[in-house]
């Protein structure tokens, strides 16, 4: 497919978790195309990583690391969360934990399924949420929220097939 004729990342909004995990069983069930660099079993592993973290603890910040998260953390991140928030859209190309990417090439079945569970433990988890290293403690609300725009953002680089 040449460049001119190479489909759109989607406009994606989710007023729940399920919808999420609703568009990963399509993608599934119907396959998709990809404009962006991940396939269907590494976003939704991504995206279930992201979910265990507020509820079972972030991944240990590298010593270096943790001045230049503090500083963000006290500075810009604040202003940038509640940005995305009123834009409905996170920006694309932002640097992730490496740990929360697979190689290409994985199950997509399994870390659907995997999507699936960590929805339902997030949604299911009283709170408080541990402490992000970049945005600190969420509250509930803001929590459910960014985690629906995070879904969004990496679903809408999948096209479902017709």
């Amino acid at each position: 497919m040449s460049a001119a004729n190479k489909p759109e990342r989607r406009k994606l909004t989710f007023a729940a978790l399920d919808e999420a995990v609703a568009d990963a069983e399509n993608l599934l069930a119907k396959g998709y195309d990809k404009v962006g660099n991940w396939d269907l079993a590494q976003v939704c592993f991504h995206l279930a990583e992201w979910l265990r973290y507020p509820v079972e603890g972030f991944p240990r910040t590298p010593p270096l690391l943790r001045p230049v998260l503090w500083l963000m953390r006290n500075t810009v991140a604040g202003p940038a969360l509640r940005a995305a928030l009123e834009k409905g859209a996170m920006p694309a190309g932002q640097p992730t934990l490496t740990q929360s990417v697979t190689a290409p090439g994985g199950d997509p079945s399994e870390a659907v399924a995997k999507l699936k569970e960590a929805v339902e433990r997030f949604k299911a988890f009283p709170g408080p949420y541990k402490p992000s290293p970049l945005l600190g403690v969420l509250d509930h609300e803001t929590g459910h929220k960014v985690q629906r725009l995070h879904c969004a953002h990496h679903l809408s680089f999948l096209i479902p097939q017709a």
